[in-house]
């Protein structure tokens, strides 16, 4: 039977004397942040009886930070998701202890985003949140930076000078990708349709652009429509399909920028008269998955919401321990694409 490693053990398999293992279990004395992470690893490898001990003793002597997330609609199971993730992303930060404050918002308009982000930002350390982008909400965004606040844009970004940076997609890419898809899977050159959310939210604009540019490049046999807006808003956007069907027997493509997916694939599957259509859109679900299982849909981009968490959390630590603010970051997330083979 082996011998259980001892506290000598420890110390010779970090490089540290036996009294600084000491200091470190029993939190007698402080030492470096480099040495205790030392003496932990140490621990780890060898098998040290305490390890977890160790553990609980260096999560003890982190600083406490609140990151506030300002997430939409909680019914939307993107938004689940991404709340989850940000929860786990802020527990597992080696660096800080932290605690998550999540919040949904039902209302988009930009008077809700800027009284929630005055209401949390004044209980938090940082902010991340999804919002349209307004002049009232660069404006909420200034003053939580002059209060100390950083306030980063997430999945869409925005133009307000004092942010402290985006994370999410490249939606130059994500639109072009689209708009290769649709050009690449259509049953035949025809028209190409695109419902949006709003133009206000600027990962959407700029993925409409892109798709755009592309098909004039690559693809101009294709008549691509002017865009519908559906808020957001599922009913809307299962309506704005219908009509769009209906009304263009030779809709060969259909790219949903935004959010409303739910009542898009809903428009398709009852759709049975018309014609294939190659739809892409955003964001693995179960609705989505389904759908492309079914072949409903052609392809999904998505966001890979742990690693944008993570990254976010990330950014957010860094933000709060400059003394001075930096300029905005861009930190990019490589979106996923999803076919009916590959889920």
């Amino acid at each position: 039977m082996s011998r259980r490693p001892t506290i000598a053990d420890l110390a010779a398999a970090a490089g540290v004397s036996v009294a600084t293992v000491d200091r470190v279990l029993n939190q007698r004395h402080p030492v470096r942040e480099g040495t205790a992470g030392r003496v932990l690893r140490a621990a780890e490898a060898i098998g040290y009886h305490a390890t977890t001990l160790l553990q609980q003793r260096l999560r003890e002597e982190l600083p406490v930070r609140t990151f506030g997330f300002l997430l939409q609609r909680r019914q939307v199971a993107f938004y689940q998701q991404l709340a989850a993730d940000f929860q786990a992303a802020t527990a597992a930060c080696a660096t800080v202890r932290g605690r998550a404050v999540v919040e949904f918002m039902e209302e988009l308009s930009p008077a809700t985003i800027v009284e929630t982000l005055r209401r949390v930002g004044g209980r938090v350390d940082a902010l991340a949140v999804v919002s349209v982008d307004h002049p009232h909400v660069s404006e909420a965004i200034a003053d939580l930076r002059r209060d100390g606040v950083p306030v980063f844009a997430v999945i869409t970004d925005l133009m307000a000078e004092d942010r402290a940076g985006y994370i999410g997609r490249d939606n130059r890419k994500e639109g072009r990708t689209a708009a290769w898809m649709v050009a690449k899977t259509a049953r035949a050159p025809g028209k190409v349709g695109i419902i949006v959310g709003s133009h206000r939210y600027l990962c959407q604009e700029t993925a409409e652009i892109s798709f755009r540019s592309y098909f004039r490049e690559h693809a101009p046999e294709f008549q691509l429509l002017e865009p519908l807006i559906n808020l957001e808003d599922a009913r809307i956007a299962r309506e704005a399909t219908h009509d769009l069907m209906a009304g263009n027997p030779d809709l060969v493509g259909l790219y949903i920028c935004g959010g409303g997916t739910e009542g898009v694939i809903d428009a398709a599957r009852q759709e049975t008269a018309h014609a294939r259509v190659a739809i892409v859109c955003n964001e693995l679900t179960a609705k989505t998955r389904a759908a492309l299982i079914d072949g409903v849909l052609t392809a999904v981009i998505s966001t890979p919401t742990a690693l944008l968490a993570t990254r976010a959390v990330e950014a957010m630590v860094r933000a709060i321990e400059m003394p001075t603010p930096e300029p905005p970051s861009q930190i990019l997330v490589p979106f996923e694409l999803y076919v009916s083979e590959n889920i």
